[in-house]
């Protein structure tokens, strides 16, 4: 069964341009034009993918892809005319799972959007495993990080980096084996999405309990730290 992508862009050259592409990789395609539009049609068509421009009326694709993460992990590739770095990382703390810049080549884009979906499909082999740790739960089957009892949202992509170094209390792990073995080897992003999810997890887990710690080790990577108790 085709999958489907939603391409939210208010240039009509460029998303038709995009129908072209992505029809002929086989992929069904849906487009909206403004942000509103585009929201109300993820809700009506369910995709596996949205392609999110940025720059959008009615509202912004950071809107859209806050709006999108409150309830649903469905992979977002945003689309940027911006270089700026903070942009970028604006985007990978609301929730997108990527983001190429305009102009792009269309066998890039068509690369990131068959890497994400596979990120994504083998991410259901977590499904069923369930760490726990003092005041620490990471369910990989209901997708839920449970801390100090209470749930905390957590995109799909934070919880499963954090249940892979957690998996292996005390491995040392680098970005780049990360980036391989949590994004994917073929990902195409650069270490810093490493240390934006690593950021974020921190703010949920930071002095929660004494027992474990998500620590940096200096020049290397990071871990999952665990603590004997005293």
């Amino acid at each position: 069964m085709e999958k489907t992508v939603l391409v939210v862009e208010d240039d009509a050259n460029i998303a038709d341009l995009l129908r072209i592409y992505l029809e002929k990789d086989g992929y069904a395609v849906k487009i909206a034009g403004d942000g509103g539009e585009g929201l109300k049609m993820f809700h009506e068509v369910s995709p596996e993918l949205v392609l999110l421009d940025v720059m959008l009326p009615v509202m912004d694709g950071w809107q859209v892809c806050s709006a999108i993460r409150k309830t649903d992990k469905t992979p977002i590739i945003m689309l940027t005319a911006k270089e700026e770095t903070d942009d970028k990382v604006h985007g990978l703390e609301l929730g997108a799972d990527d983001y190429i810049t305009k102009p792009f080549e269309v066998k890039e884009l068509l690369a990131r959007i068959h890497a994400v979906l596979r990120r994504t499909e083998g991410e259901e082999e977590h499904r069923g495993q369930v760490l726990t740790f003092d005041k620490l739960v990471i369910n990989m089957d209901s997708y839920e990080l449970i801390v100090d009892g209470k749930k905390v949202d957590t995109p799909p992509k934070e919880m499963a980096l954090l249940f892979h170094l957690a998996s292996s209390p005390n491995r040392v792990y680098t970005r780049n084996q990360l980036l391989d073995e949590v994004w994917g080897f073929d990902y195409l992003g650069d270490s810093r999405t490493v240390d934006v999810h690593v950021k974020r997890l921190r703010e949920k887990l930071e002095g929660v309990s004494p027992r474990w710690a998500l620590s940096t080790v200096w020049g290397v990577g990071y871990k999952f730290e665990t603590f004997p108790e005293k």
